[in-house]
């Protein structure tokens, strides 16, 4: 426990106390309850650190998971270990034993085997150990795996007629034992096939009754096959889930704008207009005045682009200014070297203790910038393995790419600029990890693309000309293509933004949230019962001044704390629907 990485961040105390550097508070238990204390991390019993910085918040939740991994998997070698040490005297009991020895050999072995491995949760508690002419009678765990059977068959696409083959038979008579056959092609086509169909069509059922309440987003994902026809995949998202809708072919429309405007409205029409909060779509396609035309036509319905998309483009047009593409492409003489040349990348995680040196993400513009992050931080290794007995004996290290590594490496200019386009891209990329991770982030977005742009200026204080270029970036691609009027809505009803005194725009916020509240709330009793809701909020009056309250302000997404009453019920259903495009 002395050595927990942890103790940076804290002072240790007499009595198993611990006192954070962060907001100074005493937290008792150890450094285990102080993990989740600069976690964040809610039902812990914990009061979170509201002063702790992003990045070591990060690295404690990575830190938490590894150690619940690592405990995880103990408990698996554990239970394999008992499973193995009655394995032994459970297959002396079985009379069919075969006089062979090996388990790969005897099938009648499986009692040794758990029945829950192959049933569902809902399936009765497996029974204690059973004679080997017991295990042909198993109906319940039967139809089970029969069902697990046919979900494998239809998730996987499988052609039904290998459930009549040999091999198929000899694999389940070893893994469930002799008797069970299996569903056959015929059961799988006209049992199964029906039966989970309508299983999903009763799921989406469900969902649909719930748009009622909550709404729903429209999510409108465009790509092009490789016929290069132009498709659209319509998604609907709700706070129950999201379902695929169908797939339209938009090629006849590219340039026809009143088509594209048809294929929309038919699916706003088929899910309900008055379901829909927003319609959320990508760049790939020119939509034109697509979506002024249905939030005309569509009174309470927001069209916003997707966020990732739109974040991405900022890293990309970053990448564009010169002196920021040279670095790039720089790095990108480091990384092909040592990528195309097994003994030198060997090497090179030898050196780097196993860790890769070029980091993948979700776009190129993103991968080039966690590149540059990763060589900027391994260039001291790097600069060692090059300069190192074993390379410089190498063939590798005449060669004239070799050399161009070296060079670049021993210019410290060059890395200077590096630490400057680190230091300038990373809240982006923070934004980026936010939309494009599943979170909910509508309540966020507002205020991250606001830190992202003080960063800039506060980086660049002294250096007015690379301020400007980077912030005009920024401002334009937020203003032009990815603010909405639902992300100030949002904000102001983000608990953690709208009772933070260092929030500076808070004004235009709410100038924007009642432009929402102007379209969303049609009705006159929807409009007077919230603002006597609006006034409880923001003056922390009535269940906003719980206790309960108060410490979920920022540690719980702004969907819930809407819950507290009915009334802004209404704008919640704003606040549950911004979520980028799953490709």
């Amino acid at each position: 426990r002395e050595k927990d990485a942890c103790w940076e961040y804290g002072d240790k105390l007499d009595g198993n106390r611990v006192r954070c550097r962060f907001c100074h508070k005493v937290i008792n238990g150890g450094i285990s309850r102080f993990k989740f204390h600069l976690s964040q991390i809610p039902s812990k019993g914990v009061n979170p650190c509201i002063k702790v910085t992003d990045d070591v918040r990060e690295k404690v939740i990575a830190l938490i998971e590894a150690k619940e991994s690592q405990r995880e998997l103990e408990l698996l070698k554990r239970k394999r270990v008992a499973e193995l040490s009655v394995l032994p005297k459970r297959t002396r009991e079985l009379p069919s034993q075969p006089s062979s020895p090996g388990p790969s050999t005897s099938p009648d072995i499986i009692p040794a085997v758990e029945p829950t491995q192959f049933i569902c949760l809902e399936a009765p508690a497996p029974v204690p150990r059973v004679s080997g002419a017991a295990v042909k009678l198993r109906p319940a765990p039967g139809l089970e795996a029969e069902r697990c059977i046919a979900e494998f068959f239809f998730e996987n696409k499988l052609d039904y007629s290998i459930a009549d083959s040999i091999s198929c038979r000899h694999m389940l008579d070893t893994l469930v034992g002799q008797g069970f056959r299996g569903p056959s092609a015929a059961v799988l086509k006209t049992k199964w096939l029906p039966k989970l169909k309508l299983e999903v069509l009763q799921r989406t059922q469900e969902i649909q009754k719930d748009w009622v309440t909550t709404g729903c987003t429209i999510l409108a994902d465009s790509w092009t096959d490789n016929k290069l026809k132009a498709l659209i995949n319509f998604s609907v998202s709700s706070p129950l889930g999201t379902f695929f809708l169908k797939t339209v072919d938009a090629s006849a429309h590219i340039k026809n704008y009143r088509g594209l405007y048809d294929l929309f409205d038919e699916v706003i029409q088929e899910v309900g207009p008055g379901n829909v909060v927003q319609i959320i779509s990508d760049r790939n396609i020119n939509y034109g005045n697509i979506d002024k035309l249905i939030m005309q036509n569509y009174n309470t319905i927001f069209w916003s682009p997707c966020a990732s998309f739109c974040v991405n483009a900022m890293l990309d047009e970053f990448s564009k200014i010169d002196w920021v593409n040279q670095c790039i492409c720089q790095a990108q003489t480091i990384t092909r070297f040592v990528y195309n040349n097994n003994w030198v990348l060997d090497l090179t995680r030898k050196c780097m203790e196993g860790q890769e040196l070029v980091c993948s993400g979700i776009t190129k513009s993103v991968s080039d910038f966690l590149t540059l992050q990763s060589l900027l931080r391994h260039r001291s290794k790097l600069k060692q393995m090059f300069h190192g007995s074993e390379y410089v004996s190498s063939s590798y290290a005449n060669r004239s790419l070799s050399i161009s590594c070296v060079e670049i490496l021993n210019d410290d200019e060059l890395w200077r600029a590096v630490e400057e386009i680190a230091a300038v891209s990373e809240p982006l990329l923070r934004v980026m990890r936010d939309v494009s991770g599943g979170k909910a982030a509508i309540g966020y977005i507002y205020e991250s693309m606001t830190k992202v742009m003080d960063s800039i200026r506060t980086y660049y204080i002294m250096d007015e000309g690379k301020c400007k270029s980077f912030l005009d970036i920024v401002e334009h691609k937020w203003q032009t293509e990815l603010h909405s009027p639902l992300h100030s809505a949002a904000a102001f009803l983000n608990p953690s933004i709208q009772y933070n005194p260092e929030i500076k725009n808070l004004s235009t916020i709410k100038e924007e949230f009642y432009t929402v509240l102007d379209k969303v709330l049609t009705a006159p009793d929807q409009r007077q019962g919230i603002t006597l809701e609006l006034y409880a909020f923001c003056k922390t009056q009535g269940m906003f001044a719980s206790n309960i309250a108060k410490e979920a302000r920022n540690n719980t997404s702004p969907g819930f704390p809407l819950a507290l009453n009915f009334a802004l019920q209404i704008l919640a259903r704003v606040a549950l629907h911004f979520e980028a495009p799953k490709r």
